[in-house]
């Protein structure tokens, strides 16, 4: 009996209706157990009654912010409301095959529609409780409200009865909640003589090598037989797939043991979630008795098929678009006017972008920018540009302003902790170097040096004083590891502001003002452009901030390409391996030491840089600015946490840390109290679920998690060819 395979459709990738019709598998388990459409009818529905909710009024008063007493259209936290129901719906819809939509979710829609649901849910019910709070008791909800509310909490208990869009792994032993059901014995011997006395001598040793090597395959230091994995089937290899045999009965020492029972010819082996040949005696696509553990396997994304070929023109218009849609959603989310807004957006975006990488939307957007990468870097640059014209006030744009340089200072301490694995609890006074040194030499008139530079000088003046204070501090120090150099960069972190703090003209020499600091920091001028004029862009009006925005989107371009080279250069290699292993490094002959100096030397530099900017912007520059921890950015711990949180050793993740980390405590005011606490709760939470960072590369996935977890993640979303990396690669 042969068994053909559905054909995939040379159009799009998708097999027919009737292929797909025969190759239907049994539903999966879902988190809840409920019939899968009446799961999918219960999302749609509190979905749609959402949606109607945002139209009627929550509360009687204006006294909440966002004027939520009004009937006919939404408000406020509404608008919230309204976007995470209708991409609820639109992807409920996309469930059904409506077309059209199924471009939503290549991926599978229950992994989106439940982060979506819950993202809805989470933003909508924050609202109601702050309502109830701030006005005091639940009387203060209309109608209007209690509605939302109780739509969006049935669209959550739908979402989490869809049934994941991959089965369950069909081993026992990928994960410890599964109730555990004992594999067959394994053979005594390993010798291919051993096997095949023990599968039968029948002449069946190739299924009991077969079931060896998917065996061997289930533990996380040895990578799957790449020959057992789905794909194309080798011409070598048969074309009719058999049942794994049944091993036979050992034998008494001298007596032959009874042969094994042939497999039936002809039925498929089901592959499991790793995509290798099941093990008899294993649970097939059983749900763990865990809640949890079932809630977070319907999170995981189906396999990605391949995208329908469009012609050139369409690809740029994708990508304009993208980067079109995320500068609305920043813009919108920076322009929040209230912090209960800022809220609302936050668990919105959170769960929305992480619904987007889930969809498979982010695979096939990275394939087609590696594809234009020209046309990507162009797209970026004048999304960044165009940013200030969006804002509405300058303070928005001041806000942009910090958020790119606290970045860039992050970006030069990914060099030393993300590349090189250097722990640096000091990096902040670098910063503070080149603020200073720009406001000694730029014609302060509070300035003890009483220079005047021009501004290319300023600034290399800047980037020279603190490249030479990295060489100076980490010569005699980068000979320590781990621990003992963190202490030695904390101290010296500390010592600098001491430093500046005493060189007031009474406890030393009168350099820096003590802690008054150096006031009246001119603005800069190149040539006949004064950075503190208004000019025109395009017809609009360009500030005071919009013209240092523009000029620290120039550095910040400039640190991520010396970033880049660094990092695929020899010398980038050779921190990687520092950072790995400096032992091993130092047999294999890099100089360990002098590596390390030229990366502490280079993030130096690279603070320095964005201090000798800062200065100029606050015409300022004070000791109680480049602190260790604070309630305030940037200093040292929140730029160590920029790095971790966003993802260490590549160029995005810093980025969207130090924008996370500097936005969100100037959003949050009405938490002051409670930032740091919250700070710390966060961290502890990312480290829990998500070491390797928000943003991370495949190396350090597979690094951080299991293979059942990174194979669905990060096998599904190599969408562009390559071979995904195994453990034992990484």
């Amino acid at each position: 009996m042969t068994v053909r395979l559905p054909r995939r459709h040379t159009a799009g990738g998708r097999p027919s209706a009737a292929a797909s019709a025969a190759s239907a598998a049994p539903s999966v388990p879902a988190t809840i157990p409920l019939p899968p459409a009446t799961a999918r009818l219960l999302t749609g529905a509190g979905a749609l009654l959402a949606i109607v909710s945002t139209f009627l009024a929550w509360t009687w008063t204006t006294s909440f912010p966002g004027n939520l007493t009004v009937t006919g259209y939404p408000g406020g936290l509404q608008n919230i409301t309204l976007v995470g129901a209708a991409l609820t719906l639109l992807h409920v819809l996309a469930g059904y095959g409506v077309r059209g939509l199924r471009w939503l979710a290549p991926s599978g829609t229950t992994a989106p529609t439940v982060l979506l649901a819950l993202g809805t849910f989470a933003a909508t019910w924050y609202t109601l409780g702050a309502i109830t709070t701030d006005l005091g008791g639940l009387v203060n909800l209309e109608p209007g409200g209690f509605l939302a509310g109780g739509a969006t909490l049935a669209a959550v208990l739908g979402a989490l009865g869809l049934p994941p869009a991959r089965p369950y792994p069909d081993r026992s032993d990928h994960f410890d909640h599964f109730e555990h059901t004992e594999p067959p014995e394994r053979p005594a011997r390993s010798d291919r003589a051993g096997q095949a006395e023990h599968a039968g001598q029948g002449g069946h040793a190739e299924h009991a090598n077969a079931s060896d090597h998917a065996h061997v395959s289930n533990h996380p230091e040895v990578p799957a037989d790449p020959r057992l994995s789905p794909g194309p089937i080798p011409s070598h290899a048969p074309t009719t797939p058999t049942a794994p045999t049944a091993p036979g009965t050992p034998g008494t020492p001298g007596t032959p043991g009874t042969p094994g029972t042939p497999g039936t010819p002809g039925t498929p082996g089901h592959p499991n979630a790793l995509g290798n040949p099941t093990i008899p005696g294993a649970p097939k696509n059983t749900a763990p008795a865990n809640p949890w553990h079932r809630f977070r396997h319907s999170l995981t994304p189906g396999r990605t098929p391949a995208p329908i070929p469009l012609p050139a023109w369409a690809d740029i218009l994708l990508i304009a678009a993208a980067f079109a849609l995320g500068l609305g959603l920043f813009t919108y989310g920076i322009e929040a006017e209230y912090g209960e807004l800022f809220v609302g957006y936050l668990l919105l975006t959170c769960t929305g972008l992480a619904a987007v990488g889930r969809s498979g939307l982010t695979d096939r957007l990275s394939t087609l920018t590696a594809r234009h990468h020209t046309i990507t870097l162009t797209a970026a640059f004048i999304a960044a540009a165009a940013f200030p014209l969006t804002l509405t006030s300058d303070a928005y744009t001041n806000l942009a302003t910090s958020i790119l340089i606290f970045a860039t200072v992050a970006l030069g301490l990914n060099v030393v902790v993300g590349l090189a694995g250097l722990l640096d609890l000091g990096y902040v006074a670098f910063l503070g170097v080149g603020a200073y040194t720009a406001a000694l030499v730029s014609g302060s008139p509070e300035s003890a040096a009483g220079v005047h530079f021009p501004f290319w000088a300023a600034i290399l003046t800047g980037i020279g004083t603190s490249l030479v204070f990295g060489v100076l501090i980490g010569a005699p120090t980068l000979r320590l590891r781990g621990d003992y150099l963190a202490i030695v960069t904390l101290g010296f972190g500390e010592i600098f502001r001491i430093t500046m703090l005493n060189l007031n003209g009474k406890t030393g020499p009168d350099i820096t003002n003590g802690a008054m600091g150096i006031p009246n920091v001119p603005d800069l001028a190149i040539g006949g452009f004064d950075f503190g004029d208004t000019h025109d862009l395009l017809g609009t009006p360009i500030g005071r901030f919009g013209n240092y925005y523009l000029l620290m989107l120039l550095a910040t371009i400039a640190v991520v390409l010396v970033f880049r080279r660094a990092a695929a250069s020899r010398i980038g290699r050779a921190w990687i391996a520092i950072r790995e292993d400096e032992t091993a490094a130092t047999a294999m002959g890099i100089n360990a030491f002098r590596l390390k100096l030229l990366a502490f030397a280079l993030g130096a530099a690279l603070a320095g840089l964005a201090g000798t900017v800062q200065a100029h912007v606050i015409t300022t520059a004070t000791p109680d600015q480049y602190q260790f921890a604070g309630t305030v950015p940037p200093n040292s711990a929140f730029l160590l946490a920029a790095v971790i949180l966003g993802g260490m050793g590549t160029i995005t993740g810093p980025i969207v840390g130090a924008a996370l980390l500097y936005l969100i405590p100037n959003k949050m005011d009405f938490m002051q109290d409670y930032q740091l606490l919250l700070f710390g709760v966060a961290l502890i939470l990312l480290m829990r679920f998500r070491p390797e960072g928000l943003v991370a590369d495949r190396r350090k996935r597979l690094e951080f998690h299991d293979d059942a977890d990174t194979t669905a993640n990060v096998s599904a979303t190599d969408s562009t060819g390559a071979t995904p990396l195994t453990r034992a690669e990484a």
